[in-house]
């Protein structure tokens, strides 16, 4: 038995499992070593919804028929520019490929969709896993959560 499968191929999500991806995302974000007061400042914007899912196209890795992974596309207001709006791995699920898995999985979706260009807008701690697979810095925006906090902002061309 190979004890590194390669991990499925992404599937789009579905709307019941928003509140679960949700869930994911904090676990996720948590752990690298945030406390409960920053995480609960971030919950709204790492929540999904049904709508959320109309919106921006949402992909889902499963590990053993569990959520393992996710990411979100979103359109940017950039003619041929899309963000990477989300990408979380479960906790339990770092290191096996996943994130890698889902990154290229968006890389290409975005081009199948006539995007040139991915834009990420990431965690300081993620930032070097985006440079690994191919972005490079660009600048900083604010935080969508954390008032006065800067995140890293990289981009990819596709």
């Amino acid at each position: 038995m190979n004890p590194n499968p390669k991990p499925p191929n992404p599937r789009p999500a579905r709307p019941d499992e928003t509140k679960a991806l949700s869930e994911l995302a904090l676990r996720s974000k948590g752990s690298w070593g945030y406390d409960e007061v920053f995480l609960e400042a971030c919950r709204e914007e790492l929540t999904l919804t049904p709508e959320t899912l109309e919106q921006h196209p949402t992909f889902v890795v499963e590990d053993s028929a569990e959520l393992a992974g996710f990411y979100t596309l979103e359109p940017h207001e950039e003619q041929g520019v899309v963000e990477l709006g989300m990408l979380y791995v479960e906790p339990r699920c770092h290191g096996q490929g996943i994130g890698r898995k889902l990154m290229e999985h968006a890389l290409g979706e975005a081009t199948r969709r006539g995007f040139r260009t991915l834009e990420v807008q990431a965690d300081p701690y993620a930032a070097p896993f985006y440079l690994r697979m191919g972005c490079t810095p660009c600048g900083s925006r604010p935080s969508g959560s954390i008032a006065g906090r800067r995140l890293p902002l990289l981009r990819i061309d596709l």
